[in-house]
């Protein structure tokens, strides 16, 4: 019974383990993703050593499996915590709000305004780029000030230049 609880411990360390180095892969963190790499690489040759030792019982091997599931879970949990990188935001409003614009400028947000042409009218596009740990945050006030609106949000890969960044220097 031993092994059992430690190899369900083992995968609820492991694939969180697994899905933040692939997370630091994707977000271009190659260091962060090797060093996470190669504990991740120790715990999964040990657990999976638990589960093919001895009798090889068919209930270590549905606790493994059910171990990675759950990690998932953590993993992912961890992930969003943690919320690793950008977010670009694009509103789209019928009229252009002022008070938004001020507010969220001075909650430290860079907002770009575009005028367009929509189907029925002319049409207001705020965009922003902020960090992932601001998202609930930014749309919170979106709600606040603009309930209507609507709201993308895409995650970039690669940006150079522009105002957040002269900042983050």
């Amino acid at each position: 019974m031993q092994n059992i609880i430690l190899i369900l411990f083992l995968q609820l360390v492991y694939v969180p383990l697994l899905t933040l180095r692939t997370i630091f892969l994707v977000k271009n963190l190659p260091v962060f993703a090797s060093i996470i790499g190669f504990f991740e690489m120790l715990i999964y040759v040990f657990g999976l050593s638990l589960v093919f030792s001895g009798d090889q019982s068919l209930l270590a091997m549905i606790v493994y499996a059910l171990g990675f599931g759950l990690g998932l879970i953590v993993g992912t949990r961890i992930e969003n915590k943690l919320a690793i990188g950008y977010v670009y935001v694009t509103i789209n409003t019928n009229s252009r709000n002022n008070a938004f614009l001020e507010f969220i400028r001075a909650k430290g947000f860079a907002v770009t305004v575009y005028v367009g042409e929509g189907r029925d009218s002319q049409r207001y596009k705020y965009e922003i780029l902020a960090k992932r740990n601001r998202v609930k945050e930014l749309n919170e006030i979106i709600s606040s000030y603009e309930p209507t609106a609507f709201v993308v949000t895409y995650e970039p890969n690669s940006f150079k230049g522009g105002f957040l960044l002269n900042r983050l220097k």
